[in-house]
């Protein structure tokens, strides 16, 4: 949590105070300090952070002459403890609070030298411009000037017109390791270093030339030990009486040290500490560079396959030794073809393609990826292999901006993830539209709920041997306010991914046993089986019995005319807890039936442990090509008939279509019918009339 502007301020007035030169009151500093650290605190906490502000809070502390050592020591110190806990929690904060106090401590840096330099540079001009000034009174200012020249902190070499170094000063000679006559023996220009800022000679020459007074650059030389130092280099001109030039001055300060900490912190800011790689912001950065270009750029966006089984298994520091080999794999098979390589956090790595960002091209740079983190490797002693996920898209496909296409990227690589892994997977846009639908219409069930958006329908369920209706399946139906119908099949796999098929089948489960105790009250001779259909998620729910309990007691409806539904694949893959609350639902007299069955695990023996007591065949065994069994179908489905009643339980075959088909179905055995060759599902109203007059054909003779 990041401290207020207040506190932050006593703090570091405590701390500065007792070390500082400070030209202020006690009673003056604290409001100072409070304005810089409400300074800080906005950089921060802003979406896009200003890194001049702390850099002006740096220069700020040394025009209140905060000039000592200790008082930017002590300034760091309180700085970085009291942001570092807030600050480093949030995405991306330690790079920034990296920045932050190398901005201030560069602008303290800065302030300080400027405020020497233009110190000393007034000094050492006067007096040089005096020498040539004033001839006659040279003998008065001699002394004077040696002592500035001689004692100066910062190196200064004087120089003729046309180069030739005549003379320094003891600091400039222990700087660079030469001594004076080896400098001075040597001409101007003969300190050149590879990595000069280009033009920056041209530019000297034109100071001489007498086209500026002044030249200011950071300059690197080498000592001569061969040592490289850093350097801020001052070059002045000084003129005759007449505005000609006759010497140039250098001032040059070491800042070697300053220049590799700004290194450093900028290379903190801007690359993941873990594996090396550049981190996301600046893989953001060169993304939309690529797209402004707009050249085709390409983005393979790469996650790990089960990387959380590595940390949980052989410890977080093996799975941290795994990112950076990948890394370093990645960098040497794809970095060094031209491609930025980037660490996006975690496990996820990411190619920037923007040369020959061509599909076939994108997809070997992705190929190459994935073969590159499948090769085995070494952790803790043990071989380890793993596999990546890989998703492409390419400019303009996923949008035009950076964000849109990573989004895209993103989505393109949850596609192979969930077609197993171990792939790429291209951005397929209409997909990609089809997901975006999706994910809107889970996001509107909850409001369609509140809506009563969703209706029951009820399909009969007829018993083969007389065609009497005995019971009807509840099947929810979404009537969207476009006047639109979604079948189950549009919503219900919606549902159970964002698991809201809880509140929904028990919303169902409640409408469904309030009409079937309106239509007992209606017609009391006949009461209906009321069938519902559950989600395995429904069962894990912790206190589904105690629903189901309560909703039984509310509609007053028996419990022995609830049948509840699962699928072969949901009931036979019950863990303990499920397994428990299908058993207390038996035991107070409620009825589980398999659905589809014989489209999952078809182990009839495991039945014997499970509380079901209906078996509902799945469509495919009852309806063939033409509507009518083949042979091989009417004999399995006579096996898992006799199989079925030899375990005490009922069948029901599902999608009767045909009259074939229902007196097949009953001469096998199969006690229940459903499909359209009865009814199709129906509004609630219809189904009282199907009690005593259904529609379809009634036997000629009972089997």
């Amino acid at each position: 949590m990041l401290p207020t502007a207040d506190q932050l301020a006593r703090v570091w007035k405590r701390a500065v105070e007792r070390n500082s030169l400070a030209a202020m009151s006690g009673r003056s500093l604290l409001p100072f300090l409070r304005g810089l650290a409400d300074r800080l605190l906005d950089i921060l906490t802003a979406d896009e952070p200003d890194p001049a502000g702390a850099y002006r809070v740096g220069v700020a502390l040394v025009d209140a002459h905060f000039t000592e050592v200790a008082a930017l020591q002590r300034t760091m110190a309180v700085l970085g403890a009291q942001f570092s806990g807030g600050v480093a929690a949030r995405p991306g904060g330690a790079g920034r609070l990296a920045e932050v106090l190398g901005e201030v401590a560069a602008g303290y840096a800065q302030a300080l030298q400027d405020r020497t330099r233009t110190e000393q540079e007034q000094i050492t001009a006067a007096a040089f411009a005096a020498r040539v000034a004033a001839e006659e009174a040279r003998w008065n200012s001699e002394a004077r000037l040696e002592a500035v020249f001689a004692e100066s902190v910062i190196g200064i070499a004087v120089a003729e017109i046309d180069g030739r170094v005549v003379e320094v000063n003891r600091a400039l000679c222990q700087m660079l390791g030469f001594t004076a006559a080896e400098i001075t023996a040597r001409m101007f220009w003969e300190f050149v270093h590879p990595d000069d800022a280009p033009g920056f000679w041209a530019q000297v020459e034109d100071l001489l030339a007498g086209a500026g007074n002044h030249l200011r650059m950071e300059k690197p030389y080498y000592r001569k030990d061969g040592e490289e130092i850093w350097t801020d280099l001052v070059l002045s001109l000084v003129r005759d009486p007449d505005g000609h030039p006759r010497y140039v001055v250098a001032m040059i300060e070491n800042i070697t040290d300053r220049y590799h900490l700004q290194n450093d912190l900028r290379h903190q800011a801007r690359h993941d500490p873990l594996t090396g790689l550049p981190n996301r912001t600046v893989f953001f950065q060169h993304l939309d560079a690529a797209l402004r270009t707009r050249q085709p750029v390409g983005v393979c966006y790469l996650d790990l396959d089960g990387f959380k089984a590595i940390n949980d298994t052989l410890g977080h520091d093996r799975g941290d030794e795994l990112l950076q080999i990948i890394a370093q794999r990645l960098m040497t098979d794809l970095g060094r073809q031209g491609h930025l390589v980037a660490r996006m956090g975690g496990d996820e790595f990411v190619v920037l393609v923007d040369q020959g960002a061509e599909t076939e091209h994108l997809q070997r740079v992705a190929q190459c990826a994935l073969d590159s983190v499948r090769r085995p490797t070494m952790l803790a002693g043990h071989e380890v292999l793993v596999c990546a996920s890989v998703g492409i898209v390419q400019s303009g496909d996923g949008g035009t901006g950076a964000a849109q296409l990573m989004k895209a990227a993103d989505t393109t690589l949850y596609w192979a993830k969930t077609a197993g892994g171990d792939r790429y997977a291209m951005f397929d846009a209409d997909r990609h539209r089809a997901d975006v639908a999706r994910f809107a219409l889970s996001a509107r069930i909850p409001e369609a709920l509140a809506g009563g958006e969703f209706t029951v329908e009820y399909q009969p369920l007829v018993r083969l041997r007389d065609r009497q209706i005995i019971g009807v399946e509840a099947l929810v139906r979404w009537e969207l306010l476009t006047v639109k119908r979604l079948p189950p099949g549009e919503f219900i796999s919606l549902a159970e991914e964002t698991g809201l098929i809880v509140p929904l089948g028990r919303a169902v489960l409640r409408t469904a046993c309030q009409q079937a105790a309106q239509w007992a009250a209606q017609h009391p001779a006949a009461p209906l089986l009321m069938s519902v259909n559950l989600a395995a998620r429904q069962v894990r729910e912790p206190g589904f019995v105690d629903d189901v309990r309560q909703i039984l007691s509310a509609t007053n409806w028996p419990a022995r005319f609830l049948q509840l539904e699962l699928t072969e694949s949901a009931l036979m893959g019950t863990k303990t807890g499920s397994l428990t609350a299908l058993r207390a639902l038996a035991d107070m007299g409620v009825r589980i039936a398999i659905d589809d069955f014989g489209t999952g695990y078809s182990n009839l023996a495991y039945l014997r442990q499970l509380p079901v007591h209906t078996l509902k065949l799945a469509g495919n065994f009852v309806t063939g090509p033409d509507h009518t069994f083949e042979a091989a179908d009417g004999d399995l489905l006579a096996v898992l008939v006799q199989l079925a009643h030899a375990l005490g339980l009922s069948v029901t075959a599902e999608s009767v279509e045909t009259a074939a088909q229902c007196t097949r179905l009953r001469e096998l055995g199969c006690d229940t019918g459903q499909g359209w060759y009865f009814a199709t599902a129906l509004p609630a109203e219809q189904i009282p009339a199907l009690l005593h007059a259904p529609t379809w054909p009634q036997p000629q003779h009972q089997p």
